[in-house]
């Protein structure tokens, strides 16, 4: 068997303006039929890959091929890709079935072609009822589906989405993912999505692309990027996250043995060639974290005494801020599973805080 070839390859991709990078030498594939993100802050070069695929702009270095072929010279119009943005761009004047049909007209197909297409994609994005309404008689979700439909009519090998759902309220934009998903899977089109909400991301993506400044840190899939990443900016980036300061004091195939200042030993997991003597961060997630009375004898590795400063009720978690014995502050996750208890601590507790000597990752500073 030969080898499998990405859909959409980019190979170097360099863009700048002016004195800017804004995309340094990123190379990816994505495969046909998945669900790929590209996620980063503000201003990290995302956007302007989306643009890139799309035709709007061109690579200054590097090259980008669609199923093998070189996407160099081939206009937006003439590119089997569509593109949805945050402001859905949908024509005032035209009813939900002219936003629709816009693409195929400009395609030339036959009207009845276009009726049956445009049926057909209204039903997918259940918006059956709303042929005749223009943009200003729909909701915020309404104009989000219309503007999918539309992107999804002309049947594209790629789907370009630019932040499609920043502008919806959170309980919308929480039901839009469910859809989203589940339209993906329904008509098998390969999605390249980008986004800053990080949650949205890790629920949405098959794969993701962490960016920083123009390049990528981290191509993975979602729960390894959040259990084990490869840096310290993918781990304060993904979710939220404990970084404590250490270094290696000894290190083995069992694991690792960590100092922190003013706390002493900790034990991580085992680092294949980490040196002792390195100085670096014990990533850990708050839902690693055990908080317990002070008084109950520890049952972890790893556990130390501190004082509950702050917390923040979530409903179904608590956020407990624990202040250590050496002034550093932990973060733990608390599921409320105990019928009519909303907190378990309250401030000023003195508490014990263990985890696993197999949680967390370590990271070279």
């Amino acid at each position: 068997m030969g080898v499998k070839m990405a859909l959409l390859e980019l190979r170097n991709i360099t863009k700048r303006f002016g004195n800017l990078d804004a995309v340094k030498e990123v190379t990816l594939d994505i495969e046909t039929g998945e669900f790929f993100t590209l996620l980063g802050p503000s201003g990290c070069g995302k956007t302007t890959i989306l643009r890139m695929i799309a035709g709007f702009d061109a690579p200054d270095e590097g090259e980008l091929f669609l199923e093998g072929k070189s996407l160099a010279g081939i206009s937006p119009e003439q590119r089997p890709v569509h593109t949805v943005f945050q402001s859905y761009a949908l024509f005032p004047h035209l009813t939900v079935v002219g936003n629709i049909a816009f693409p195929l007209e400009m395609a030339g197909l036959p009207i009845s072609d276009i009726r049956l297409r445009v049926k057909e994609t209204l039903e997918l994005v259940h918006l059956e009822d709303k042929g005749g309404a223009y943009p200003h008689e729909l909701s915020g979700g309404q104009k989000q589906r219309v503007a999918l439909a539309r992107g999804l009519v002309n049947k594209p090998r790629l789907l370009l989405l630019d932040e499609p759902l920043g502008a919806l309220d959170a309980k919308l934009r929480e039901r839009m993912q469910v859809e989203l998903v589940a339209l993906q899977r329904e008509v098998g089109i390969t999605f390249v999505f980008v986004t800053h909400a990080q949650q949205e991301a890790l629920a949405l993506s098959h794969r993701i692309a962490v960016m920083n400044a123009g390049r990528v840190e981290q191509v993975d899939v979602p729960e390894v990027l959040y259990s084990s990443p490869k840096n310290r900016f993918v781990a304060d980036f993904i979710g939220n996250i404990n970084l404590i300061d250490c270094f290696v004091v000894d290190s083995n195939h069992h694991g690792l043995r960590l100092n922190a200042q003013g706390l002493g030993e900790i034990a991580a997991p085992a680092q294949t060639e980490m040196g002792i003597g390195r100085h670096g961060v014990l990533a850990l997630r708050p839902e690693y974290l055990r908080v317990g009375p002070a008084n109950v004898p520890p049952t972890l590795k790893n556990h130390f005494l501190g004082m509950v400063s702050e917390y923040l009720f979530l409903g179904d978690e608590t956020v407990y801020k624990i202040l250590l014995d050496n002034g550093m502050t932990l973060e733990a996750l608390v599921a409320n599973a105990a019928p009519g208890r909303a907190r378990f601590h309250e401030i000023g507790d003195r508490v014990l805080v263990e985890w696993r000597h197999d949680a967390g990752v370590f990271l070279l500073a």
